[in-house]
Formats: structure tokens, sequence, C-alpha cells
């Protein structure tokens, strides 16, 4: 996640942290996609970006995705 991003009105990387103690959660200055950190909440999950139009929204979706990707190494 990007430090500037709107997301970062919510504790994203505790919550998702303590939700899921085997995901990392990569906080950085940039993730490099300039000015969209300022429109959108949003986050990479292994390389795809979950937009929400909240960040409630957005932290939704994200716990959606890793529920997706953990769901494929539980098989």
């Amino acid at each position: 996640m990007c430090d500037g991003n709107l997301i970062n009105e919510l504790d994203v990387e505790t919550i998702i942290e303590s939700e899921y103690p085997d995901v990392a959660v990569l906080m950085s200055e940039c993730l490099s996609f300039c000015g969209l950190c300022a429109l959108k909440p949003y986050a990479l999950v292994n390389g795809a970006r979950i937009f929400g139009k909240t960040p409630e929204e957005a932290l939704d979706k994200i716990r959606k995705k890793i529920e997706e990707e953990l769901a494929l190494f539980a098989e």
C-alpha cells in the first residue's frame, strides 16, 4: 500500500495482519501509480489493484481477494 493513499484512513496493516497471520502487508512511499492514490482508496494484492469508493469498501474487497488467494493454497 502507498503511504499517501486514502485507504490509510484505516489501520489496514494492523487489521489485515491480525485477521490473516500468514499475510504480510507492505507499505511503500509510492507504488508508481501517480495520482491514483489521491483519487481512490486502493491496494495491490499480489499485483492486482483492488479499489473501493471508501476505505471500508476497499478493505472489504481486499479481504475477499486475500480469501481467494488463500483458497488456492488450501487445495
